[in-house]
């Protein structure tokens, strides 16, 4: 789902102060308070005011400061001078670059600890907030940017923080994953974004959603906490689902292979990938079963083979389960700064297996001639099935590993042979398996 405009609400305020619990939670009553100032009052800003209400106690008990709303900045209410002031740690859910850049600036600045699920500052202004966290010895906490509340973030920056990690692959968007599998059981796209909307998975506007966009800013981030590298959006080459057709899905379930929206961050030797589109996927693969509005992203390192992590996408509740995480880590555990940045030089071209679909006529000689020229290319075939006959066939097939170029030229030339009757369709097939 894309970042909220938090600002733009006018909902009431929830109490900065909760009620004591009784005599058995007089310890944690009496607990020095944490001041925690929020900037946004959208849907996650609300969610996340009343899960702190909710668990100011447990979260005394557990760590011994009691966190208490001690400001809420909207569009028509506080001032940021005075959010600021009275605050230990900031909360920023405003969504968007600006003023979103600017408070958080000027909230470490001030030598403040700041949590923030903000994605697209993050891809675009990352390493100016890293840079001034480490220089003022605050922390900079964002796991719900990334994948809702699956703690990818805390895991790659924490727990694998000494393993070389060799690539990420991420489902990281709930709507196009949603969408996707109402696909695969016949609806069409237009059917399916339908449906994401009346649940309200799905965004009045879902483009930045169904363009790939919203997932590109997330695998951008993944990209610099394993390799260290930054990553702007606009260095991140991304495909939506707005073009997929039901019958692709129908096709390559018979070969074995189910269809997601994957952001993939890879290293190919001394350089990295970092790109997001619709890929197949084989049975054997753990994102493979992932469907629904729910995220998953499995890490691959030398010395782990795999992890995979799994949970809901992002919504006001689960994103802001994930900002009070953040909020307790930064009160209770040292600083972990992101360390500085190695540039690597982005890769243009990968290899990859994929699904061709050729809509051709049935005549001899029809498989050979595509095989001829996809072959002319370095690309051998998998495995193929044909469906229809006369004028009106098809052919869906599998091919072995080949670089982006060359499958792009060999479909440039399918498409001008005399029996083929339109472009063909190209989809990237992840081979990985780990059973």
């Amino acid at each position: 789902m894309s970042a909220e405009r938090a600002l733009s609400s006018e909902a009431s305020l929830a109490p900065g102060v909760v009620a004591g619990a009784g005599a058995g939670h007089a310890t944690a009553t009496a607990a020095e308070p944490c001041h925690v100032a929020l900037l946004g009052f959208g849907t996650v800003g609300s969610a996340f005011a009343e899960l702190l209400e909710s668990r100011a106690e447990e979260i005394a008990a557990l760590c011994g400061r009691r966190p208490e709303l001690s400001g809420v900045l909207t569009r028509s209410r506080g001032s940021f001078p005075d959010v600021l002031d009275s605050a230990d740690v900031v909360v920023e859910l405003i969504g968007g670059i600006e003023p979103a850049r600017e408070y958080l600036l000027r909230a470490i600045e001030a030598g403040k600890h700041v949590v923030t699920a903000n994605k697209q500052l993050l891809c675009e202004h990352g390493e100016q907030l890293f840079d001034a966290a480490r220089r003022h010895g605050v922390q900079l906490r964002f796991e719900a940017a990334v994948g809702g509340v699956i703690p990818v973030v805390r895991v790659l920056q924490e727990s694998l923080a000494g393993a070389h990690v060799d690539r990420i692959h991420g489902i990281v968007n709930g709507t196009t994953n949603f969408i996707l599998s109402e696909m695969a059981s016949g609806a069409s796209y237009a059917e399916a974004l339908g449906e994401a909307q009346r649940q309200g998975i799905a965004e009045a506007d879902p483009s930045e959603d169904v363009s790939g966009k919203d997932s590109a800013a997330k695998m951008a981030i993944l990209a610099r906490l394993a390799f260290g590298t930054p990553v702007s959006l606009r260095e991140v080459r991304y495909e939506g689902i707005e073009h997929l057709h039901s019958d692709d899905l129908l096709y390559a379930r018979e070969l074995g292979l189910g269809l997601k929206l994957i952001g993939t961050a890879e290293r190919l030797d001394d350089r990295i990938s970092v790109r997001v589109h619709p890929a197949f996927l084989y049975a054997g693969h753990p994102l493979a079963s992932v469907s629904g509005p729910f995220n998953a992203v499995t890490v691959e390192s030398p010395a782990i083979t795999e992890i995979t992590m799994s949970g809901p996408g992002a919504g006001g509740v689960q994103t802001a389960s994930a900002v009070l995480g953040d909020l307790v880590s930064a009160v209770t555990q040292p600083a972990v700064p992101m360390p500085p940045a190695r540039p690597l030089e982005l890769a243009s071209d990968v290899e990859s297996a994929f699904y061709l679909h050729v809509e051709v006529a049935d005549r001899p000689g029809v498989l050979a001639a595509v095989a001829g020229v996809l072959g002319d290319h370095g690309a051998s075939i998998r495995s193929v099935l044909q469906r229809g006959i006369g004028d009106h066939a098809r052919l869906a097939m599998v091919t072995h590993k080949l670089a982006e170029a060359r499958l792009r030229e060999a479909t440039r030339m399918i498409a001008e042979l005399d029996l083929v009757r339109s472009s063909p369709r190209a989809i990237p097939v992840i081979e990985e398996e780990f059973k």
